[in-house]
């Protein structure tokens, strides 16, 4: 068949040309004297992006999921009470990770396609007199029902309850993306991944911790090896890693760290909610819902539309994979056949989305949802026409 197929998940996400190229080498010898001049700028740029100032950041051959065991069996020790929230597939695996690492989880649960409950987290945090809950626990974006929560709103309950838990962020399909402030905001460990905003393949789980999280690191009792600050610090320090590094990803991610630079952080936030409003529009023309239930959880790296009674979001995702070369996200959990999901984060531009939203639309019609052929796309292009930087006619 002629042409690419697309690629519209919201994660791993599509991957630059010059991120591409970067990767393509011969392998390296990781124990190099020269090793350290190519990774020693790397830990200090990443750290840019998560705007951490005082803390450090560790880079994992790993997913983040990995990152998130390293963040817990660190800075936390066996049957201390976290307090977390779950309202999604990625919540609640955190969730389950926390049980299951030994951990005494104080749990709400909320209603899918809202987020992190800051009333409830206040009310919980003042009853704590005692201060047994040890971190609480913010899902930045959940990728499964496209909510993105308040991180700064965390931070403000537990300053209002003058509480001295730590503050845990899952930033894994957010930073780089979203706006996130870890120095600003009091975030004590926050997690991302390669494969989202960072616009690498999988396989570099990346934790951001403040010295807050570093001090706690060095009296907490959880067992630890493969993810030991101590043994990262002692290596990372000198430009090394206790372990064979994933040298052309940490390549890729130089390439990718530059690309972020060049365009500036407060530019990629924007380029993302503009993306992420021509994707709305066309959701509202199609006479749709997104999963989440108000503009307050809108998340602009990825939106879970819902599909109308009748209809199985998964026949949906299959036609446009199958007849349209378009990979979309299907529906996860307790949103599994009733949502499908349309990733716009990374490096993507309006000519990408309007694909994207071309075979959903496309894929939609086929399906049997009623909607005028070609409405979506046209409110979305109305959007991007409207809010473009430059006019098309000063730009000739």
């Amino acid at each position: 068949m002629a042409g690419f197929t697309h690629l519209f998940i919201p994660g791993p996400t599509n991957i630059p040309e010059q991120v591409r190229q970067a990767m393509n080498l011969p392998m390296e010898d990781m124990r190099a004297g020269s090793f350290p001049d190519f990774t020693l700028p790397l830990f200090a740029d990443i750290k840019k992006v998560f705007k951490n100032e005082t803390g450090r950041v560790f880079i994992y051959p790993s997913s983040g999921t990995g990152a998130w065991e390293a963040a817990m069996t660190n800075v936390l020790s066996p049957g201390d009470r976290v307090l977390m929230s779950r309202f999604g597939q990625f919540s609640h695996l955190w969730v389950d990770m926390a049980e299951r690492l030994g951990f005494e989880v104080d749990v709400i649960d909320c209603e899918w396609g809202t987020g992190v409950p800051l009333d409830l987290y206040a009310e919980r945090l003042k009853a704590d007199k005692a201060h047994r809950i040890k971190a609480v626990f913010c899902t930045q974006n959940e990728t499964a029902t496209g909510v993105t929560s308040d991180v700064a709103g965390c931070r403000a309950v537990l300053d209002a309850a003058d509480h001295p838990a730590l503050l845990f962020v899952d930033g894994v399909s957010s930073i780089g993306s979203i706006d996130f402030r870890q120095e600003e905001w009091g975030v004590d460990c926050a997690v991302s991944g390669s494969q989202k905003g960072f616009m690498l393949p999988a396989g570099l789980g990346f934790l951001s911790v403040s010295k807050k999280a570093l001090v706690a690191s060095r009296v907490a009792t959880h067992r630890r090896c493969f993810f030991s600050f101590e043994d990262m610090i002692r290596a990372n320090d000198s430009g090394y890693f206790p372990y064979t590094p994933a040298t052309q990803l940490l390549r890729g991610l130089r390439a990718s760290l530059d690309l972020i630079a060049e365009e500036g952080l407060d530019n990629v936030f924007v380029r993302h909610h503009r993306l992420a409003e021509g994707v709305r529009k066309a959701v509202d023309a199609w006479g749709l819902k997104l999963c989440a239930k108000a503009p307050k959880w809108h998340s602009d790296t990825v939106s879970a539309i819902l599909v109308p009674e009748g209809i199985d979001s998964a026949d949906v995702v299959k036609r446009a994979y199958q007849t349209y070369r378009t990979s979309l996200g299907g529906g996860l959990n307790k949103v599994l056949g009733k949502v499908f999901r349309i990733g716009h984060l990374g490096w993507l531009n309006e000519v990408m989305v309007l694909a994207s939203l071309s075979a959903a639309e496309m894929a939609l019609l086929d399906c049997g949802v009623r909607l005028a052929p070609g409405s979506g796309v046209g409110a979305a292009i109305q959007h991007f026409c409207a809010s473009a930087e430059v006019p098309v006619a000063e730009a000739a």
